[in-house]
């Protein structure tokens, strides 16, 4: 049995972060917002199809306009979407596609090279090297791939293949061959020689106004900002359940019957097709087990394997973010890691890995969440706080936004990302005539394509994942109730 105090905090937790199960019952913005009313139409449309019935013309013309303007939006040279302009630079022109798909491996080929490079020639090797002439060809190699100096590279390794220091070495001279053969410096030398093209650098250019590029300086600060505010509220998240379980030892007069796991990772033993799925629980709410029998029951350890005795049952998982957007990307990822604790067997005791130490989880408690899943597909109605509600918390300390963002990231993406889409912006950058029926295609897709099904349950998954999230300060305010 759950403990009642714990699911009259749940009860009572504000959710500041929730949206209405209706889109258009939500306040409209001040401005006309295009994405808003793409989401209404979607949600309007996955409700027909639900029905049965098909989506009928004001739907589908409201989706239409609602992604013409958008589009419009996203073009607009100033206070548009640079990332959405790059991919419609890249749709209009072969070369820059060209350098787009060369500059996404660019970083793998560098380092093949190098790679090749070091192996015939590091400073360790130029030391050993059997002539003074053979020792200063070997660092002009090292000097030319360590300086990105591609072309110049690839000459000198056809020529320095001459030289009788070289050719009088079987061992180097396959290994400066090598060099010389490879796909990846022929690649980078011409990633080097579209670089100077003025619609290349008109995409440059739209992509450092997107944020950093991946692999820079700018983009690895940008990667350890992020990774400390998520440990920030990951920390935040694992006090709050802490808060909880002494708020519950307290009403029981229960001392340690309670404790909280951070980092909880889930074994191998349960890792069975996961691919996907959530591996880790940023803070858990345990209760110990009180029968005695528990001991006997079999036992799987982890690799490590140092749990103490005690057995305990899973209450609550919390998952940590740092804005609401992030959880709304990670809820299918949530799903399926829930997926993968209901396959535990009910009499057998399972060794979870955790930040500071080993616990024992009873896989009864774990193989009841499968209630949790009836819910989330529909087949258990909730009524107040239901299975999922009682089970999951997205934590988050970000604040609530005036007007909630009704359209996800990924999905405004999907929709501009399509052929329709491009051809359509690309019509606008060429100042062309547009007409709504050209991004029917893209409602089609909608309505018909298996691809398209997060899309079309975005709005769903949204309010889903808003109905679960609530804000640091609610929850203790709730716990210290």
């Amino acid at each position: 049995m759950r403990p009642p105090v714990l699911d009259d905090i749940l009860r009572s937790v504000a959710r500041r972060y929730r949206v209405p199960s209706v889109p258009d019952l939500f306040p409209p913005p001040e401005s006309n917002n295009p994405a808003t009313a793409l989401a209404v139409a979607i949600e309007q449309a996955r409700a027909a199809l639900a029905r049965g019935e098909t989506p009928d013309e004001i739907s589908r013309l409201a989706f239409l306009e609602a992604l013409s303007l958008m589009i419009r939006d996203a073009m607009r040279p100033e206070q548009g979407d640079p990332a959405f302009q790059a991919m419609v630079l890249q749709h209009r022109a072969a070369h820059v596609r060209e350098y787009a798909s060369l500059l996404a491996r660019a970083d793998q080929d560098r380092r093949v090279i190098r790679s090749a490079v070091n192996a015939v020639a590091h400073p360790a090797k130029q030391a050993r090297a059997s002539s003074d002439r053979q020792a200063k060809t070997m660092a002009r190699l090292h000097e030319l791939a360590f300086s990105a100096a591609w072309k110049k590279l690839s000459d000198t390794t056809r020529a320095v293949l001459e030289l009788p220091d070289i050719a009088g070495d079987p061992q180097l001279t396959r290994g400066i061959a090598r060099i010389r053969d490879e796909a990846a410096l022929d690649r980078l030398q011409r990633l080097k020689e579209l670089e100077p093209d003025e619609l290349v650098q008109r995409y440059l250019s739209l992509r450092d106004r997107n944020g950093p590029r991946p692999g820079s300086a700018g983009a690895a600060t940008q990667g350890t900002a992020a990774r400390r505010r998520g440990a920030e509220v990951e920390k935040l998240a694992t006090q709050a359940l802490q808060a909880m379980a002494r708020r519950l030892e307290k009403e029981e007069g229960s001392p340690g019957s309670y404790r909280v796991a951070a980092s909880l990772r889930v074994p191998a033993a349960l890792c069975n097709n996961a691919e996907r799925a959530k591996g880790e629980w940023d803070a858990v709410l345990l209760r110990k087990v009180e029968s005695a029998d528990e001991a006997s029951r079999r036992t799987v350890q982890s690799e490590k394997g140092h749990a103490t005795r005690e057995a305990w049952d899973v209450l609550l998982l919390v998952e940590a973010k740092a804005s609401v957007d992030a959880a709304t990307t990670d809820l299918p990822r949530l799903l399926r890691g829930l997926h993968l604790l209901t396959q535990a067997h009910r009499d057998t005791i399972y060794t979870f890995e955790s930040r500071h130490e080993a616990v024992r989880l009873r896989g009864a408690s774990l193989s009841r969440l499968k209630e949790v899943e009836v819910a989330i597909r529909g087949k258990a109605e909730s009524k107040g706080v239901g299975p999922l509600q009682r089970t999951v918390l997205y934590f988050c300390d970000a604040p609530a936004e005036a007007s909630p963002r009704l359209l996800s990231p990924a999905s405004r993406m999907q929709l501009l990302s399509t052929q329709a889409s491009l051809k359509f912006a690309e019509k606008l950058a060429q100042g062309e005539t547009t007409r709504l029926h050209d991004l029917l295609p893209v409602w089609q897709h909608l309505l018909e394509s298996p691809k398209w099904r997060a899309v079309l349950h975005q709005y769903q998954a949204l309010h889903q994942v808003r109905e679960l999230m609530v804000h640091a300060d609610d929850l203790m305010a709730a716990i210290n109730a």
